[in-house]
């Protein structure tokens, strides 16, 4: 099967600014906790599982990462917008488990363990400061750090992470889903595009 999801992310997470997952870092949180948990919600503007149709859907991404990424260990789980049809819900979960292959498969490869997938409400908000909502369990608010000149912030070509470059700052607000609590700090956002069939040459997200 072949699978295909672009569009546009926001994350936020427990880690003090900047969050040090992306290059394989021990986390670190503004309390000297030690571990990574965080949530990010992906709008979907075009993509597919095979005869699937997802653009248009919303989901969540939870995480919780109990030391450097490739420690493994990692709990992961799903909430895909209410929205959606039980197939699309079906698809992405197939496709965010791992077991449609592509970048999620690799990254499975860490996950100790799969939480499983929910249903609510999914939203992001867009502008300069964007934000995004999963319905009774996390609200989080972004603001972009910037540079002398006043452009944003960007991370590229780092060991993790949803997309080859991607902007950063802090986040605020909370988040409770899957037994996972924390107040977030860190944030990032970007354009992502993921594919079970990664073409070269092409921008993609990585794991």
């Amino acid at each position: 099967m072949s699978w295909t999801i672009s569009g546009t992310y926001v994350a936020g997470c427990s880690c003090a600014v900047l969050c040090s997952c992306p290059y394989d870092g021990q986390p670190r949180d503004a309390k000297g906790g030690t571990e990574c948990l965080g949530t990010a919600v992906f709008h979907v503007a075009d993509g597919n599982l095979d005869d699937v149709d997802l653009s248009g859907v919303d989901f969540a991404f939870y995480n919780y990462f109990p030391s450097n990424l490739t420690s493994g260990n990692w709990k992961v789980g799903l909430v895909v917008d209410s929205a959606a049809s039980g197939e699309q819900a079906d698809a992405l979960e197939r496709i965010l488990s791992g077991r449609e292959g592509g970048p999620f498969g690799q990254l499975s490869q860490f996950y100790g363990e799969y939480l499983g997938m929910e249903r609510a409400k999914v939203s992001l908000s867009d502008g300069e400061r964007p934000g995004l909502t999963v319905e009774g369990r996390t609200e989080l608010s972004y603001e972009p750090l910037t540079g002398p000149d006043g452009s944003s912030t960007k991370i590229r070509n780092a060991m993790f992470g949803f997309a080859p470059e991607f902007e950063v700052g802090r986040s605020s607000g909370r988040s409770d889903a899957f037994g996972l609590s924390y107040e977030a700090s860190y944030g990032e956002t970007a354009d992502y595009v993921f594919s079970s069939e990664e073409t070269e040459g092409a921008s993609q997200g990585r794991a």
